[in-house]
């Protein structure tokens, strides 16, 4: 595993990962994000009412999900009223949202693309969200500018990632260590082999978000419940109890 790498195959990389492997094991829980009552996001089911990720008034709201997988954030989006849209890379992924729209009887767009790169005009939607999808699987780089572009004037962007002090700490071959795993400088892609992922550190991604026309309003490091429902091989519960493992952004666009 190398915490950076200039190569740009990782949109292919990450496409055969989620239809060949990914799918595999994520596909069987869509049923169970899908029949939420209340969101609850991230690893550690942490529940909307806690965080309040979603912004008020989002009855007729216009949103994207960049890295939607099996739909299930823009399925709440949709029972809350918004008028949502997903667009991912996997069509298996978005194969098994298909299945849930209809078991579910929600029904909204689904797009084929990465988000880097989505097939929407500039100022459509008033809401970007990005739950472990866009926010970890994508360029930064490329994928919140093109969120800006999507975004009317004072539009929201909220997504949610891994922690930078996680992935300053996590191992390919086992849990979370605590010790530092590798330096922070320099640290924006973590090549896992079959797959790759991205995590700037908080400044430069302050940075980004401001140089891409972004004000940021919140930003929230997450703990792991006590009790917690479940540990993870890449980070147990009690990890996650004195260090955050993810944290959640929210921004508005200016103007």
């Amino acid at each position: 595993m190398t915490a950076h790498d200039s190569r740009t195959d990782h949109v292919e990389q990450n496409r055969r990962f989620w239809d060949e492997e990914a799918a595999a094991w994520h596909g069987p829980l869509a049923r169970d994000h899908w029949s939420q009552s209340e969101p609850r996001w991230g690893l550690w089911g942490t529940p909307e009412s806690q965080v309040s990720v979603l912004p008020d008034g989002l009855a007729g709201m216009r949103t994207i999900e960049l890295g939607c997988g099996t739909a299930y954030v823009s399925a709440w989006l949709a029972r809350a009223g918004a008028r949502p849209v997903g667009i991912d890379l996997s069509e298996k992924q978005l194969a098994t949202a298909r299945a849930m729209q209809a078991e579910f009887g929600v029904d909204f767009p689904l797009v084929l693309g990465k988000a880097e790169a989505v097939p929407y005009e500039d100022d459509t939607f008033d809401l970007a969200i990005s739950e472990y999808g866009a926010s970890l699987w994508c360029d930064p780089c490329q994928w919140i500018p093109e969120a800006a572009r999507l975004l009317v004037p004072g539009g929201r962007l909220v997504f949610m990632r891994y922690s930078p002090l996680f992935a300053l700490c996590a191992r390919p071959d086992g849990p979370a260590s605590t010790a530092l795993s590798r330096p922070q400088f320099g640290l924006t892609r973590l090549d896992w082999g079959n797959h790759v992922q991205f995590v700037l550190p908080h400044g430069e991604m302050f940075r980004l978000l401001r140089s891409s026309g972004f004000v940021v309003e919140d930003l929230i490091e997450v703990q792991a419940p006590r009790p917690a429902d479940r540990d993870y091989a890449e980070v147990p519960a009690e990890w996650a109890r004195q260090w955050p493992s993810e944290e959640i952004w929210k921004a508005r666009l200016a103007g």
